[in-house]
């Protein structure tokens, strides 16, 4: 499929069949997609957790409004945020001047610039900023999980607190912010033969 064709093809799947499980391969390849993705200033404050283990997976759907698409998908992709502060920037730095060779004179103003920028903002503020970045992150996501024929459910219904709890992410400094099941949808799954509906492309989009 082209890139338009398997957009149309995907839709978010609300019954995945539990017997078909995803590839090692393509789980990498979602990691790869995951940590390729754009992110504000390149500072990537968001980690990909991957829950495999079918006890925790039933476990997550009395925290997600009974959802059973976090039971049944072969993974679910959880996408969460993390703090960023001084030590933070200045790590990222460090990867920058070790993988580009990059001197300091040049990159000190831009590590000054951020660490003063996110110095004055409230910690409310850089968490909004980072869940801002799980979004840009989901999106690509899903599009690259549609191109690869995998089937996913984007979803932000669930209770982020006790999935923290559930899978340890406090105790890394770690919040939930987004789930993403994927694998195969059930032949069953009535959503997937129904017509995609959007608005007309002529009202949506202008040219200027």
């Amino acid at each position: 499929m082209n890139s338009i064709e398997s957009l149309k093809w995907r839709y978010a799947t609300k019954k995945f069949d539990p017997a078909k499980k995803i590839e090692v391969s393509q789980l990498e390849l979602l990691a790869q997609a995951f940590n390729l993705t754009a992110t504000s200033y390149g500072l990537q404050p968001c980690r990909l957790v991957v829950v495999q283990d079918q006890d925790v997976k039933d476990k997550m759907v009395a925290h997600s409004f009974g959802q059973l698409q976090v039971k049944d998908a072969s993974a679910v992709l959880v996408l969460c945020t993390t703090a960023v502060d001084k030590n933070y920037i200045k790590d990222y730095f460090s990867i920058v001047k070790k993988q580009r060779n990059t001197p300091d004179e040049v990159l000190k103003p831009f590590e000054d610039f951020l660490t003063d920028t996110f110095s004055k903002k409230e910690v409310e503020e850089v968490e909004t900023w980072a869940r801002n970045q799980a979004y840009l992150i989901l999106g690509n996501l899903l599009t690259v999980c549609a191109q690869e024929q995998i089937d996913s459910c984007p979803m932000e219904g669930f209770v982020p607190e006790k999935v923290d709890e559930l899978l340890g992410l406090s105790k890394v400094g770690l919040k939930s912010t987004l789930l993403l099941p994927v694998g195969y949808r059930a032949a069953d799954d009535m959503m997937s033969e129904l017509k995609k509906v959007r608005r007309p492309q002529q009202e949506m989009v202008s040219y200027i």
